[in-house]
């Protein structure tokens, strides 16, 4: 199996990788991002490969947004890199330190996880944020990404090993496994004695198979059937521009809003003005039938509708009594990953922050802020929808652990 092989040769150069000062770690990720600029041509050529034969298989045009790469896309690929470089280095933090009564000094530090298999589909960008935080962070990442974007990560890789060695520095801290038969992944998900966690980053089938059949350590990233629920005091014209951007601003992602909850006092009011203005934007609305009563030419939603993650530009729409409702069907439905509120009400908007379970909770914000880089933390790997070890957008941080370092003086115990 060729994952096997090169999770090996990570796992025995990363040592070496993690005892680099952050300057030289920074400067590698600025060989990096030059490698990218110098080199778009031959990217984008790549790249345009891969397009051609997604349209081929008939992927819809959101998937192929997510596919295609441009320069404006590269550029950003490469400030990415140039953005984690410059960052503060998490490694050797001191978390908390304390001396015990017996003169022990105990000091809890960050240290890389170690080797990240890194499972996604279709984001060739993906391939460059991954490399640089899991880089900076000290650890080496085994990628194995889509066979929809076969091509681009091969050139993407290429190129930023390339960076490796003309900074003197082993490739093989960054694997990329080119095999796209699934079996790949299947024993990728088992190579507990070289892979320390595996991150998968893309639809709700990829993260359920890997929850499924992983027995090296999962971090569960991604699924996002994201609501929004529009309060009876809400500002109708500041919420139409909320949904619009939650749904349309970029379909095909994570944070994207699936699912539209209006309060039945205004849904009368809003949902005409909401329609003509997504209706511009070819966004198909699926309703309930108190929706479909207010707008009768839009599909009538079916129970897998409150429940999918369309990537796409799709809206399901649901009238709700109030806002406990609204709290009740998000329960039931969502995915952990960012809900919304829009409403003038202190009150309802403390009630949604505290009640509802998600990685992020709005108030009056889109959806599509959750993000690394909105956040403030530069690029991120992913979402993290769970709730141990990390939570939310991915960092830095979240990609280190942490090791007590313990002094005595010859100190024995009782």
């Amino acid at each position: 199996m060729e994952v096997m092989g090169k999770a090996r040769l990570a796992k025995e150069a990363v040592g070496t990788w993690q005892g680099l000062s952050s300057g030289k770690r920074a400067q590698v990720l600025e060989e990096m991002a030059s490698k990218l600029l110098n080199n778009m041509d031959q990217i984008l050529a790549e790249n345009e490969i891969d397009v051609e034969q997604g349209r081929a298989r008939n992927i819809t045009g959101a998937l192929l947004d997510r596919l295609a790469l441009t320069k404006e896309r590269i550029m950003d690929m490469a400030q990415g890199l140039r953005d984690v470089a410059a960052m503060p280095d998490p490694l050797g933090q001191v978390v908390q330190g304390t001396v015990r009564p017996n003169g022990l000094r105990v000091e809890q530090i960050r240290v890389p996880l170690g080797v990240i298999g890194m499972i996604f589909e279709a984001r060739p960008n993906v391939t460059a944020d991954a490399t640089g935080l899991c880089l900076k962070a000290g650890n080496a990442v085994v990628l194995r990404g889509g066979s929809e974007a076969i091509n681009s990560n091969r050139i993407v890789v290429e190129l930023l090993r390339s960076a490796l060695v003309a900074q003197g520095q082993s490739p093989e801290i960054l694997q990329i496994v080119e095999n796209t038969d699934r079996t790949e992944v299947q024993q990728m998900l088992k190579l507990n004695k070289y892979i320390d966690v595996i991150i998968p980053r893309g639809g709700s089938g990829l993260i359920k198979t890997v929850i499924e059949n992983a027995t090296v350590p999962v971090v569960e990233t991604g699924v996002g059937n994201c609501h929004i629920y529009v309060d009876k005091t809400a500002d109708l014209s500041a919420a139409c521009a909320i949904v619009d951007n939650a749904k349309t601003q970029r379909p095909a992602v994570c944070n994207a809003a699936e699912t539209l909850l209006v309060h039945q006092t205004v849904a009368t009011d809003f949902l005409p003005l909401l329609a003509d203005r997504l209706g511009k934007k070819a966004v198909t609305l699926r309703g309930c039938s108190k929706t479909k009563s207010i707008l009768p030419s839009v599909e009538l939603a079916v129970e897998q509708d409150w429940e999918t993650e369309y990537l796409d530009l799709i809206l399901a729409v649901k009238v709700v009594k109030d806002l406990e409702e609204a709290l009740t069907h998000i329960a039931a439905y969502g995915t952990n990953h960012s809900e919304a509120i829009i409403t003038e009400s202190y009150t309802n908007s403390q009630r949604f922050l505290a009640e509802v379970d998600a990685a992020a909770v709005y108030v009056n914000a889109s959806t599509r802020f959750t993000d690394g880089s909105q956040f403030g933390m530069g690029a991120e790997i992913g979402i993290s929808t769970q709730k141990l070890h990390a939570r939310g957008p991915m960092g830095l941080l979240e990609l280190t652990t942490t090791k007590y370092l313990v002094y005595g003086n010859g100190t024995v115990r009782d």
